[in-house]
């Protein structure tokens, strides 16, 4: 209490850290990343994932080629790099994740916080899943023939059709059917026909599981160590698959068709929108991550020029990843003799369908499919970990811990599902609605518009780092950015409507319909996280006497950190 004398942002600082240690000696020791090579390699490993690579390119290709990557800069400039600094830099000053933080900034709107660890606990059931598949298909490509570049299986369909047993994949050979469908999903007719568990699969992702526990139980100790590995052997690998990419046949053509720019597609609404949530979900915001990552850091981390060398880390691997990926699919196309449009598919389809088929065409197949899928696992396992990480490292809150870990036992017994014949089904079904980019948006909005003290946060990473960020982020905390996000919110939420005028249900693989339960239980999935935010704050009015500024400076809050920041 200062009796209505100002203070400057150093001693509001001081004061602040005083109370925090005072309020944090009955709790575990958080402990702190050992160097910043730990905390770097950490949030790395965190954004950098299999977006970059399956989802980037595909984006690129779809929305104009280079011409995408005017919004694409737009929203790194004006959402991405602002957004970045102000969750980073929020956890580094309070030392709080992303439930803790927001329970002391607003106390009233902390389902925020909880929206957040929502969406990253359906991120740890989705990812996990991925890296189960990748993990079969690793120890797949250790055969001495690629079980994806014949049809002479005991899993493809019909009889063997010896004439075209070089190439991969035939698609007018209804026998020659990819080892995704069949042996590793086995895929059933119907979504209400789930069938039998497919046990190797099961497996799979026990050991996957297994892994990534040995990755966090020891908290950031652990996890510090982990990230060595997990977050610079990808880029080997990436470095060693672009190498050979270029230097295919048909490796240019590829290439220009990735980046071939097509000016009218600026006129598109559906560009900017992939833009947009394409920033957000590469760059993790409104998970809560960045937000825990940064609590490790000491207070006096420099996280203004982290967040810089972050920024254009990952960017720049979704771009080279392009480079990689569209010179061996042309490659593929030529050695075909088809459309380069006609090879290329985004998501699981690119990881486990058309590039599994285009390497095996290449001299030393398995060579290239094992540093394919380790790329593959290592960039899922750096993602997972850091998921899974801002569960295990919340301290010992005895009530808001074993809820959360009792969510998080919960869900992760999930993915067993997709081990069925009709995992497939719930699979694209948990993609399209658990953490969907209009969800992602909501939450920026409401970070920002709650948000509104910049220049007194300017002030707070001054007392950390020494001096103050550009002007610009400023502006964007109060204008710019949330301006863009409503902006692309009323543009999602508009073709949302009109989706809804002209409703039809999801398409699902092999054009199965999602039945009517399916949609149901997608939209409790989405309802789920964002739902918490409304929640909360009623919960909060209803159990809170007094009136509603009393309420958000409730006494049973300890550290009123909005009283010095917003």
């Amino acid at each position: 209490h200062t009796g209505g004398r100002s203070t400057s942002p150093v001693m509001c600082s001081q004061v602040l850290r005083v109370r925090g240690q005072a309020e944090d000696s009955s709790l575990q020791d958080r402990g702190q990343w050992a160097s910043k090579a730990e905390f770097l390699l950490a949030v790395a490993g965190q954004i950098i994932g299999l977006g970059n690579v399956w989802r980037f390119p595909y984006l690129c290709y779809k929305n104009g080629g280079g011409v995408f990557l005017v919004p694409y800069m737009l929203f790194l400039v004006v959402c991405g790099v602002p957004l970045f600094l102000l969750e980073t830099a929020l956890g580094q000053f309070t030392s709080l994740g992303g439930v803790g933080a927001w329970m002391k900034i607003c106390p009233l709107f902390a389902g925020l916080g909880f929206a957040s660890q929502m969406m990253i606990l359906h991120s740890c059931v989705y990812y996990i899943v991925i890296l189960a598949w990748a993990f079969f298909y690793l120890c797949s490509s250790f055969q001495t023939r690629l079980p994806w570049s014949h049809c002479n299986n005991t899993w493809n369909t019909g009889v063997i059709h010896t004439s075209h047993t070089h190439i991969p994949h035939d698609p007018t050979c209804p026998h020659c059917v990819s080892l995704s469908r069949r042996e590793v999903l086995d895929l059933s007719a119907s979504v209400d026909r789930l069938g039998s568990v497919n046990w190797r699969l099961a497996l799979c992702l026990l050991l996957v599981w297994t892994v990534c526990y040995f990755c966090v139980w020891k908290g950031v100790k652990s996890t510090g160590k982990v990230v060595y590995v997990t977050a610079t052997f990808p880029y080997l690998m990436l470095l060693v698959l672009l190498v050979r990419g270029v230097s295919l046949p048909g490796a240019v053509d590829g290439i220009v068709y990735y980046l071939k720019p097509n000016h009218t597609r600026l006129m598109d609404p559906q560009v900017w929108m992939d833009a947009g949530t394409q920033i957000f979900f590469s760059y993790g915001i409104c998970l809560g991550s960045l937000t825990a990552l940064g609590s490790y850091n000491k207070f006096n981390n420099d996280c203004y020029k982290d967040c810089f060398r972050l920024c254009l880390l990952n960017s720049s691997t979704s771009f080279i990843a392009g480079f990689a990926i569209f010179s061996v699919l042309g490659f593929m196309a030529q050695e075909q003799g088809v459309d380069i449009a006609d090879v290329v598919q985004s998501g699981p389809g690119l990881a486990f369908i058309a590039y599994p088929r285009a390497v095996s065409m290449m001299p030393l197949p398995q060579l290239w499919a094992v540093c394919f899928f380790l790329m593959i696992l290592m960039l899922g396992l750096d993602t997972q970990v850091c998921c899974d990480s801002q569960v295990f490292f919340i301290p010992a809150r005895s009530d808001l811990y074993h809820l959360i870990m009792k969510m998080y036992i919960l869900l992760s017994s999930s993915p067993l599902c997709v081990c069925v014949q009709g995992g497939l089904y719930v699979f694209q079904i948990y993609d399209h609605f658990s953490c969907s980019g209009a969800s992602l948006l909501l939450l920026s909005v409401s970070d920002l518009l709650l948000f509104s003290g910049a220049d007194r946060f300017s002030n707070n990473i001054k007392a950390m780092i020494g001096y103050q960020p550009l002007c610009i982020f400023r502006l964007c905390w109060r204008y710019l950015t949330p301006a863009m996000c409503i902006n692309i919110s009323v543009c999602v939420q508009g073709t949302f409507g009109f989706s809804l005028m002209f409703w039809s249900p999801l398409t699902l693989a092999n054009g199965v319909t999602a039945p009517v339960w399916a949609t149901v239980m997608g939209w409790t999935l989405t309802l789920s996280s964002v739902s918490l935010l409304p929640l909360w704050a009623i919960y909060s009015l209803m159990n809170t006497p007094g009136t509603l500024q009393q309420v958000k400076k409730n006494p049973l809050y300890h550290v009123k950190i909005h009283d010095i920041m917003i």
